[in-house]
């Protein structure tokens, strides 16, 4: 892991840029150590400097986390193949037309996770290895991938779903393998996914523990006292 560039917010906080290997990442810190370390991803691998992330982030690190964002392949600062632009543009221009987009998603969205997953494990390794940042470890952010990190790592104690993104049907069989306690977030108006998806994506998790959030709202109007329920909610699994 190299660090390409820091600078100390306002907040207090720490950021610094990093790159491993094809990787490119952020870090975020207030200086307490050890820090437990949450992963931060969004939704369907939009950017790590998209503003909700970000303020996010910024969030947890002033009250006491390491958090880490990377940029999925294909998204953020990583190059598109030909095929994945194609998706992309298909998707679209059937939103523009109101057709159906869930096959769409599906052709892209489950190579994406398959390919971001890695990545994040190998980040976790190299995370987990510098001096101040220790577990436990808890998730954040995007559900499909967040669902196969919490199956194929047992280093993930608690995670925090949004139910906006698009969850592949490998992943939403997958849920049924998930044990650690959840926080899943729902915009009850959410215009890009069916409720009735994402309350039975809720009842097929297999942990005990799990707490369904349900706003009025949007896709973006997820309220910001939910990032302090959030924080309450790690606070009780990771420190």
């Amino acid at each position: 892991m190299r660090f390409t560039s820091e600078q100390r917010l306002d907040d207090g906080v720490l950021e610094r840029a990093f790159t491993l290997g094809e990787i490119p990442g952020t870090l975020w810190t207030s200086g307490s150590a050890p820090a437990p370390l949450i992963l931060m991803a969004h939704n369907n691998g939009l950017p790590r400097g998209e503003s909700r992330l970000v303020a996010r982030a910024r969030h947890a690190a002033a009250h006491g986390y390491a958090v880490a964002a990377i940029d999925a392949p294909g998204c953020g600062d990583r190059p598109r193949s030909a095929a994945e632009e194609q998706d992309r543009a298909d998707l679209r221009r059937a939103m523009r037309a109101g057709e159906p987009v869930d096959e769409i998603f599906e052709s892209f969205i489950g190579p994406l996770v398959d390919k971001a997953v890695p990545e994040w494990r190998t980040t976790l390794d190299a995370l987990l290895s510098l001096p101040g940042i220790g577990g436990p470890v808890g998730y954040s952010g995007w559900t499909a991938v967040g669902i196969r990190l919490a199956v194929v790592e047992p280093r993930i104690a608690a995670a925090g779903f949004f139910a906006g993104g698009y969850v592949p049907r490998a992943q939403r069989e997958e849920a049924r393998q998930v044990t650690i306690p959840l926080l899943f977030l729902l915009q009850w108006d959410d215009e890009g996914n069916p409720r009735q998806r994402a309350l039975d994506l809720f009842d097929a998790f297999g942990s005990k523990e799990k707490t369904l959030h349900a706003n009025m709202g949007g896709h973006t109007g997820t309220p910001w006292f939910e990032v302090a329920d959030g924080e309450r909610f790690f606070g009780r699994h990771l420190k």
